[in-house]
Parts: structure tokens; sequence; C-alpha cells
């Protein structure tokens, strides 16, 4: 049976909590917002078990031992490595929500980092003074939807970039034996040939032991503009078509991750 899991941060007074002190036996104070949802929301009362994490690899197994007073008691815990082979997804600020849908999919996934993009084409806008909020919003989503699925680890959020910050990324990942998937409706490339290189790329970051980033680009409704795919591809990026259905923008990362994720083998 898996156990429902919250996140917990670490760092504050009310939950401090390191590996390294942890110990079985030990009781734990959850923070009012997990306790609210756990016994609340979710209603778990004393003797029902779950899971708690940082969101950085440690997975706490526990079991309620005072709901009234917030308290748990650790039973088990372990520390899960974070993956070698990373999956990234630059996400398209999107316009009714879907690009928070493909972020949250992505998490569900596996997607260990999400960067949001500006796109030429967004009719979603960041300005400056809300800048900060949206973020936010994404956080929210992403640590949501790694509860609902059951991760240690959290995928990191990015900060924003526009076009230009990702043809820096690509010519970045030349550099550092990394991997730009742009997708693109009208992309002659075709599918497998990504995968073979991912596999490929798998295979170097288990002999030399180096973390190395495959990032799938995906644009907003109105797609990537052609200057800036030829941008894109002129730094170093792939530029491939995923199928022959023309996707929206809340599912084409996440079938894109989908079809990684089976590469490297995190889908049995």
């Amino acid at each position: 049976m898996t156990f429902p899991l919250f996140l917990i941060d670490p760092d504050t007074d009310e939950t401090p909590v390191n590996s390294d002190e942890l110990h079985d036996g030990w009781v734990l104070t959850l923070p009012q917002t997990v306790a609210r949802h756990a016994f609340k929301s979710m209603r778990l009362a004393e003797g029902d078990r779950l899971q708690l994490s940082d969101g950085r690899g440690l997975r706490i197994l526990a079991t309620v031992h005072d709901p009234e007073n917030r308290q748990v008691r650790v039973d088990e815990f372990s520390r899960e490595p974070a993956a070698v082979t990373r999956l990234a997804l630059v996400q398209a600020l999107a316009k009714s929500g879907r690009d928070e849908q493909a972020i949250e999919t992505a998490t569900e996934i596996g997607v260990d980092l999400v960067v949001p993009w500006q796109a030429n084409r967004s009719i979603v806008q960041w300005k400056a003074g809300k800048e900060a909020k949206a973020a936010a919003k994404w956080r929210q989503v992403l640590d949501a939807a790694t509860e609902q699925s059951r991760r240690a680890w959290a995928p990191e959020l990015g900060d924003k970039v526009s076009s230009k910050q990702i043809v820096e990324m690509c010519r970045r990942a030349n550099v550092h034996g990394d991997m730009v998937v742009v997708l693109h409706q009208d992309a002659t490339d075709t599918w497998n040939g990504i995968e073979d290189k991912v596999r490929a790329m798998a295979e170097r970051c288990l002999d030399d032991g180096r973390a190395r980033t495959v990032y799938v680009v995906v644009g907003p409704e109105g797609g990537i503009s052609e200057e800036e795919v030829a941008a894109f591809v002129d730094a170093g990026a792939s530029a491939v078509v995923l199928g022959a259905n023309i996707m929206r923008a809340s599912s084409a990362g996440p079938v894109a991750l989908a079809l990684l994720a089976r590469v490297l083998g995190r889908f049995s």
C-alpha cells in the first residue's frame, strides 16, 4: 500500500528534519498546513500511516501519534539519489491554464526541472509586478503534483526565460553535454533519433557519474515562431516532430517526457 505523502520544509523551526539525526521512534510535529491537510481534509487518525518528504530525496514513513498536537512517530526513513540523467521541461506560457496543466502532468511523470518561457507568441505574460506571484502559483502546482505522485524529489522551478535566453541554454548544452529538443510541428527530424541520443547520453552519465540534462522545449498554442526555431537550431538544438497529430501546449511536453522516461528506465 502506498501511503499519502506530504512535503515539509526541513528548515522550519517547527519541523527541524535532518536525515543525519533522524532515528526510528523520533516524534515530529507537523506544520499547521500539513496537519490541516492530513487530519482535517484526509481525516487521518491515530495509527494511520503517512509519508513525509523534504522534496530533496528524503522519504520518511511515519505513524500518526497524536493528531490533536500534530505529532507523528518516525517508523523508517531513506534518502533517494537524484537522477543522473535529468529531464527538464521548458514550457511556454499559455492561456487557459494549459501551461499549468502541462507542468502538473510532467511532475507526475517525473520531470526534474521546469522552466517557464515567455515565447514570442505567448498571449499570457508574466509582467514584472506579477511575476513573483505567477511563479509562486507554478510552485504550488509542482508541489501538489509531487505529493499526488508520491515523489521524494520535487521538480526545481527555474526563472522565467526569454527566447534569447533559450538560445544561450542551447549553447551551454553543447559545452556541457546536455541536449535541447524543440517540439515543432513542421520539423522534418523524427522522434526515434532523439531516443537513441538520450540512450547514449544516459550511458555516458553512468560511465562518468556526471549529471546531464535533456531539455524539452514546448511552445504556446500559436506555436513556436520560425525565427525562434531557427535560432534554437543554429545554437545546437534538435527540432523534431513528435507525431502526426498536433497536440495542445498542455499535452505535448508530458507526452515527450513520458517517452523519454521510458527510455531512461523510469517506467517499468
